[in-house]
């Protein structure tokens, strides 16, 4: 059984620690530890347009800062999937421990389960687009 009263905050913690994990891989690992060309030329050796690496990078970053704030959260895990997916693609042949040398696929898979999970809870407890704050502004939108 589920307790109601506090599945909103197990939202928001799994909600905000993906949210912060996508910004430690974006903004430390791949600007700072890697740097955005030196991710680009990875990119470029598993046969992936360099531009890509960008891409990842800004979905990455401005996904888990709105993770983080809590703003659209299923939007945004529904479009940082193919994301997670393309990490474990990436790692398939390393085997499965992260441990592994270039590290494994289970860390994506996981992190790619974690987050169906936050697609079918929601945003949770201290969201800026919650369900009580879009009915706040609907129900002011229609008595204006």
């Amino acid at each position: 059984m589920i307790d109601s009263k506090t599945a909103p905050y197990a939202a928001t913690v799994l909600r905000v620690s993906l949210g912060l994990m996508f910004l430690a891989h974006s903004v430390y690992l791949k600007a700072f530890v890697f740097t955005l060309p030196g991710t680009a030329q990875f990119f470029e050796s598993l046969g992936l347009p360099w531009i890509l690496a960008y891409g990842v990078f800004f979905a990455e970053a401005i996904g888990g800062a709105l993770l983080v704030l809590g703003a659209y959260t299923r939007w945004v895990v529904l479009t940082l999937l193919p994301v997670l997916i393309g990490a474990a693609w990436t790692h398939w042949s390393n085997g499965w421990l992260f441990t592994n040398a270039n590290g494994g696929w289970e860390y994506p898979v996981f992190l790619a389960a974690a987050a169906v999970a936050q697609l079918l809870l929601g945003d949770g407890a201290y969201a800026i687009t919650s369900r009580s704050l879009s009915t706040k502004t609907k129900a002011f939108a229609s008595a204006a």
